[in-house]
C-alpha cells in the first residue's frame, strides 16, 4: 500500500508573503503564529485560490472582529507551494523557526512528506479531509489530523449512493463503475479500498489515471470511457484536471446524472460548461453567505481592501471550504487556551486543543455559521470525526443539495484503516508513539 501513498511534485516558484517576516521579537510573542500553505499560481490555481481566501479572510476577519483568538492575534503568513512537494518542503523549513502552532499543507503529497516531521518537531499537521486517510488514528498518529472526512469515508458514501440509485448495494453486482483520478498522492489514495469493495460487491472496476502533466489533456482516457461504458463515473480531481474531466464527460455524450465527484470540484471547474447540468458531488458544508460570519467577512474584510478575494467569490464552494479549514485552525486554538489557562499556546497546546474539537450546532451558532455543517467532535484516538456529507448536484446554474447526509461503511473503512496504520507503523522503524495515554490527553 506505501506505493501508492508517495507524494507528487509540480515545479513552481515560491513566494512566501511579507506578513510577520522579520517582524520584532516582542511581536511574535504577542501573537499566535499561523502559517497558510497555497497556490495561487500554477495549473491548481484554480482550486487552490478560493480556498486561500476563505482560509485567510476568517482568521482575518476574527483578529478585526474579536481582537484575534481569546484575545491574542493571528499572525498570519502565505507560502506559496505551487502543490508541489519539494516547494511545500521548502515553505515548511521557512515557517519552522516562526514556531507555527500548525500547518495546513493543502496537498496530499506534501502532507505525506510531513507526517515524519510533526511529531519531531512538535506542530500538529491539519490536512482538512485529505492526505493520508490513516492518520485519522490519532493513537498511531498523535500530530496529524484529518477531519471531517477521509478519502475512504468519501469513497463508501459515494459507493453507498451509487448503491441507492441502483435499487441497493446489492445491485452493483454485475455493474462497471469508472474511476478517473489524479494520478498521484491524492488520487491514488482511496484505490485500496476501491478495490477491496469491487471484489466484495462484485462489481468491475475500470482505472483511468490522468497524469499531473495531462491533467489538460484527457482525451485519451475519455476514449476509453466512451468504448467501456461503465455505468457510473467517479472522479477524484484537483485545479485543472476537474474542468478538463467535465468537459470530456459532455463532448463523449457521458450521462452527468452517473458522474460522481468527491468533494473537490467548485463553481470555477463548471460554471459555463454548456451540458454540464446533473454533475454531482459530495459537500459536507453550506454554501454561500447567509451566515452572520460570512457578513463579518464581508464587512470587516472585503470591504477594507484586507481580502485578495472579489466580493462575489465570498460565499462560493470552494471559498467556505477554506473557511471551515480556518473553523478548525481557530477551534484548535480556542480549546488550547482553554485547555492550558495560556493565551498565547504552541503547537503541543494545539495539538490537545485540536483533539478536544467539539462543534454541535450550539458551537456552530456561538461563531456566526447556524447549520452551516454537521456536528464534529475529535478524541485523541479520533482524528476525523469520519462525518457524512451529501450530495449536491449542479442544475446549471449553481450547486442544489439532493440528499440527506449519507454515512459513511465504518464496518468496511475502519478495518481498513486500521491495517494501513499498522503497516505505516511497522514499515517506519522508529516511529514515535504516543508521549501520554489517550485518556490523560
Amino acid at each position: 500500500m506505501s506505493s501508492r501513498l508517495k507524494g507528487l511534485g509540480l515545479a513552481a516558484s515560491v513566494l512566501a508573503s511579507s506578513l510577520m517576516l522579520g517582524a520584532p521579537q516582542v511581536v511574535a510573542q504577542e501573537s499566535i503564529y499561523v502559517p497558510l500553505f497555497t497556490y495561487r499560481t500554477g495549473p491548481f490555481a484554480g482550486s487552490g485560490i478560493p480556498i486561500a481566501d476563505g482560509m485567510h479572510d476568517y482568521l482575518q476577519m476574527l483578529n478585526e472582529r474579536d481582537g484575534g483568538i481569546g484575545g491574542v492575534k493571528i499572525a498570519l503568513d502565505e507560502c506559496e507551494t505551487g502543490y508541489d512537494t519539494k516547494k511545500g518542503l521548502e515553505c515548511y523549513d521557512a515557517v519552522k523557526p516562526k514556531n507555527p502552532v500548525m500547518v495546513n499543507p493543502w496537498s496530499t503529497g506534501i502532507s505525506l512528506s510531513l507526517i515524519p516531521k510533526a511529531s519531531v518537531d512538535k506542530i500538529p499537521v491539519l490536512s482538512m479531509a485529505y492526505g493520508l486517510s490513516a492518520s485519522a488514528r490519532g493513537d498511531v498518529f498523535p500530530w496529524v489530523f484529518n477531519p471531517p472526512a477521509t478519502y475512504w469515508d468519501g469513497l463508501a458514501m459515494i459507493i453507498r449512493y451509487l448503491g441507492t440509485e441502483s435499487g441497493g448495494l446489492e445491485k452493483l453486482k454485475g455493474k462497471k463503475i469508472g474511476y478517473i483520478y489524479f494520478d498521484g498522492g491524492f488520487g491514488k489514495e482511496p484505490i485500496p479500498l476501491f478495490e477491496q469493495m469491487a471484489k466484495e460487491m462484485g462489481f468491475e472496476l475500470k482505472l483511468y489515471p490522468v497524469p499531473p502533466g495531462e491533467m489538460q489533456n484527457q482525451s485519451s482516457q475519455w476514449l476509453s470511457v466512451r468504448r467501456d461504458r461503465p455505468d457510473f463515473m467517479v472522479m477524484y480531481g484537483w485545479g485543472a484536471m476537474n474542468p478538463t474531466a467535465i468537459k470530456e464527460a459532455v463532448k463523449i455524450n457521458y450521462p452527468m446524472d452517473k458522474f460522481v465527484s468527491i468533494w473537490w470540484p467548485g463553481e470555477n471547474d463548471i460554471n459555463g460548461t454548456e451540458g454540464a447540468k446533473g454533475f454531482k458531488m459530495l459537500n459536507w458544508h453550506g454554501i454561500g453567505t447567509d451566515y452572520p460570519a460570512l457578513k463579518d467577512i464581508q464587512k470587516l474584510v472585503v470591504d477594507k481592501g484586507l481580502s485578495k478575494s472579489p466580493k462575489e467569490k465570498v460565499g462560493e464552494l470552494l471559498y467556505n471550504r477554506g473557511v471551515y479549514n480556518a473553523i478548525l485552525i481557530a477551534e484548535g486554538i480556542a480549546q488550547a487556551q482553554k485547555i492550558t489557562g495560556k493565551k498565547v499556546v504552541d503547537g503541543s497546546d494545539v495539538r490537545r486543543g485540536l483533539e478536544n474539537i467539539n462543534l454541535d450546532e450550539a458551537r456552530f451558532k456561538a461563531i456566526g455559521l447556524p447549520a452551516f455543517a454537521g456536528n464534529l467532535q475529535l478524541t485523541c484516538k479520533d482524528h476525523n470525526g469520519h462525518r457524512a456529507a451529501f450530495i449536491q448536484q449542479w442544475d446549471g446554474a449553481k450547486w442544489v443539495k439532493i440528499t440527506d447526509f449519507i454515512e459513511p461503511m465504518p464496518e468496511k473503512v475502519k478495518p481498513a484503516l486500521d491495517e494501513a496504520a499498522k503497516e505505516y507503523g511497522e514499515k517506519n522503524a522508529g516511529w514515535p508513539k504516543r508521549s501520554e495515554a489517550c485518556d490523560k490527553s
